[in-house]
């Protein structure tokens, strides 16, 4: 160390944050991500999701059978029928850290957070925050402003029923530009009431409700023209597992912990993973390779442990190595219960059983068929040179040798990493030179893919540039290995940019369902316009906003319509895929079937299709005409 550098360090830079500073700085410790909304991980869900693990974990212990949930522009309240936050501690639970009920493992020996860190996060970050406790026909309010107290009411007498209802409005100068995504919304709710079969949500009065847990979980994941048997649903004290298998390529998996959607997994789907294997050879008695047992599976799992351990705050997943201290390891338990459970269904529904059978042999040799291929194909990927020609990577990736606070860092800083994948050398060029080393990598298509509709996964590794795509996003063996949280569509803003939009769809689609299922891909929304005068420049993603610009830049400003990335400087790039950077995220719709879609918009001369392209001609006409 220098010596000028030992003598600056003084006194004075040591500082002592309050609670909500600490939080304001450094908000990634706490809810993981910021972005916008167009991710279902980004900070705004993760403010909603922690006010409602509160109203939960009072409906799992039997109070509240609903909670009612207010989203208007930006503004949100959420309100449940619970018991209500003791009245003389309302300030507290939401403003003191190290302060909450769920300390009292004997009270919340299997919640998810009543009152801890979460609602503490939520204030800090929010520009309001009210919360208010109805208990006992008295009522106790208090008002916070970035975490900061502004008024504690006085007690007052209510009608209201017990319970509590905090609102809130997200800090727009932390949470820039968001908007919330209907359909994540709608994926959040849901799996709230799956794992509280009769708990009713409402959110802006759309009902939420389920009976079956589970099962209902996976028939509105799956198509019932795309499984390949029943859904196989089992119940046990602080376990519950739905699954079945489909005719789609991969694995398909949704786990869960004390009511947490832990969307990365943990030692739980670790266990249950190992534990089906296991009880699958037993029952059949061959040992069948793990790839053909697994393959085409949709399944989900939910298990109730006593004080949870996480590998973040954000609760994503499970580092718990037991179900409670001195009861059996997560591995014993999931693989008893399947050993006995499942093994006990598959002898009672020998149909189930049949036809289980069959799936996993028809992996078994769809795999020896491309066995050859494969070896074929790896070895033109090296040839090919990919991290140098076709790939240019970027500098981190997730190390899961990492321990501790390490893999806190790692693991938030893997939602970060993006691949960006672009067509021709001038679009890749812009992308490349003005991208984050760090975090975001660049695969560059020679042309437009193949158009793989109904065809076989033989062609993934026959065709160029799929292999080395694959290769690319490390998704050979398995969903589990991808090397990017986000796969970013890049293409020009013309005809031909729309139709490799669509052909790599079909890729995802056809091939690997999973990535869009589990929302890792989107599109990348570039400006169309660029309005400018020599005081100002405003980018315009449509025709509407390039008129607005025109209106408030007046005198007649220069107007660029870019045709395609390429004709985007570098320099102007970056701002489009750094902190402004607009994601379309690509949505299923919840019982969509797959093979129908495909079939509408893929497939040779579809009549439905043809009679589509033709109505919105006459449209387009009939537009024509009234100008």
């Amino acid at each position: 160390m220098a010596e000028k550098d030992l003598f600056d360090y003084t006194e004075e830079n040591i500082r002592s944050l309050e609670w909500q500073e600490h939080i304001r700085i450094r908000p990634g410790m706490y809810i993981g991500k910021l972005g916008d909304g167009s991710s279902p991980d980004d900070g705004i869900y993760v403010l909603l999701k922690e006010v409602i693990d509160n109203c939960i974990d009072e409906h799992t212990m039997g109070f509240g059978k609903h909670v009612d949930v207010k989203i208007e522009d930006r503004k949100i309240t959420v309100r449940d029928y619970g018991r209500g936050i003791p009245l003389g501690k309302v300030v507290d639970v939401v403003s003191k850290m190290n302060t909450g009920a769920k300390y009292d493992s004997k009270a919340f020996q299997k919640s998810v957070g009543l009152n801890g860190v979460g609602t503490k996060a939520v204030n800090a970050l929010s520009k309001y925050f009210k919360v208010t406790a109805f208990r006992e026909g008295k009522e106790k309010m208090a008002e916070f402003e970035r975490g900061i107290l502004q008024k504690e009411h006085k007690e007052t007498a209510t009608k209201e029923e017990n319970g509590t209802e905090v609102t809130f409005v997200p800090d727009e100068t932390i949470f820039k530009n968001f908007h919330f995504v209907q359909e994540y919304l709608d994926n959040q709710f849901w799996n709230y009431c799956y794992l509280n079969a009769g708990l009713v949500m409402n959110l802006n009065n759309k009902k939420y409700v389920s009976k079956n847990g589970l099962l209902d979980l996976l028939q509105r994941k799956t198509n019932e023209d795309e499984v390949r048997y029943p859904i196989i649903h089992l119940k046990g004290e602080d376990i519950e597992i739905a699954l079945t298998h489909e005719n789609a390529y991969g694995e398909e998996y949704y786990s869960f912990v004390n009511g947490q959607f832990t969307t990365q997994g943990g030692t739980h789907l670790a266990a249950f993973r190992e534990g089906y294997v296991k009880t699958i050879r037993e029952f059949y008695k061959k040992d069948y390779d793990a790839a053909d047992i697994r393959g085409s599976i949709c399944a989900a799992i939910s298990v109730r442990v006593q004080e949870p351990v996480f590998e973040s705050q954000t609760k994503t997943k499970l580092g718990s190595q037991s179900v409670y201290e001195g009861g059996p390891s997560m591995k014993n338990f999931i693989g008893d219960f399947l050993g006995k459970e499942l093994n006990n269904f598959l002898h009672r529904n020998t149909a189930v059983a049949e036809a289980l059978k069959k799936r996993i042999e028809q992996n078994e040799r769809e795999r020896k068929e491309l066995a050859g291929i494969k070896k074929l194909a790896n070895e033109r990927a090296k040839k090919a040179n990919l991290h140098n020609k076709k790939l240019r990577d970027c500098k981190f990736h997730y190390n899961d040798e990492a321990t501790g606070k390490d893999k806190e860092n790692v693991l938030e800083k893997q939602k970060e990493s993006t691949i960006f994948i672009t067509e021709g050398d001038s679009a890749s060029g812009s992308i490349t030179k003005a991208r984050n080393v760090n975090t975001q990598a660049v695969f560059s298509l020679r042309g437009k893919p193949l158009n793989s509709f109904g065809l076989t996964k033989k062609i993934v590794y026959e065709n160029e540039e799929f292999n080395l795509l694959q290769h690319a996003l490390n998704i050979e063996e398995g969903y589990e290995g991808l090397r990017y949280n986000n796969i970013v569509v890049a293409t020009d803003a013309d005809v031909d940019g729309m139709h490799i939009r669509l052909l790599l769809m079909t890729f995802f689609l056809q091939f690997f369902p999973d990535l869009v299922k589990n929302q890792h891909v989107y599109i990348l929304e570039t400006p169309l316009f660029r309005v400018r005068n020599k005081q100002e420049t405003i980018y315009c993603y449509d025709e509407a906003e390039k008129q607005e610009a025109i209106k408030k830049l007046g005198a007649k400003p220069e107007i660029t319509r870019f045709k395609g990335l390429g004709e985007i400087s570098p320099d102007e790039f970056s701002r489009f895929i750094g902190t402004e950077m607009k994601l379309q995220p690509v949505i299923m719709e919840q019982g969509e079937h797959v093979q129908n879609l495909l079939e509408y918009y893929m497939g040779k001369n579809t009549p439905s299709r043809q009679d589509f392209i033709i109505d919105n001609l006459k449209v387009e006409q009939d537009l024509v005409d009234v100008k």
